[in-house]
């Protein structure tokens, strides 16, 4: 990885319950609360700013696509962590019943960029990848993607 210093994202999100949205990604995902309204809510997403706007009805469907033989949805979005942190995570969505959108896994398993990760949902159906490394210099690592 270069010198680039990473800053944080920001990332606007519908959701169709604010109070399930609350409980999931505050209570579930532990990112502490910020500013809210009575139709929106921000969370500190591992030190990203992430806002929940309601706006009930229907969203248009996912898809997926193949990557390293497994269905990724799009769109989706997420967060890189230390394979430790991933691993907690993990063993903390597990511990809580969690269903696994795609279950966790090794990707690109002894290729440039192998990673840990899994999917979930929110309760507005918006998919979340988690990513653990060994190391962030492997985030960009260049290699033959299956």
């Amino acid at each position: 990885m270069d010198e680039r210093r990473l800053t944080p994202f920001h990332l606007a999100v519908l959701v169709d319950d604010l109070d399930a949205a609350r409980t999931f990604y505050g209570d579930l995902l532990g990112c502490p609360a910020g500013r809210s309204s009575g139709s929106w809510a921000d969370f500190d997403f591992f030190g990203h700013q992430l806002v929940c706007h309601q706006l009930p009805g229907e969203r248009p469907p996912a898809s997926s696509q193949l990557v390293d033989g497994h269905g990724v949805p799009v769109p989706h979005f997420g967060v890189v962590l230390p394979l430790a942190e991933w691993e907690a995570l993990r063993s903390r969505l597990e511990a809580a019943g969690v269903g696994f959108r795609v279950d966790p896994h090794v990707r690109f398993a002894g290729q440039p960029g192998e990673q840990h990760t899994f999917f979930i949902t929110d309760p507005a159906g918006n998919a979340l990848e988690f990513k653990g490394f060994r190391g962030l210099d492997a985030l960009f690592a260049v290699g033959s993607p299956r």
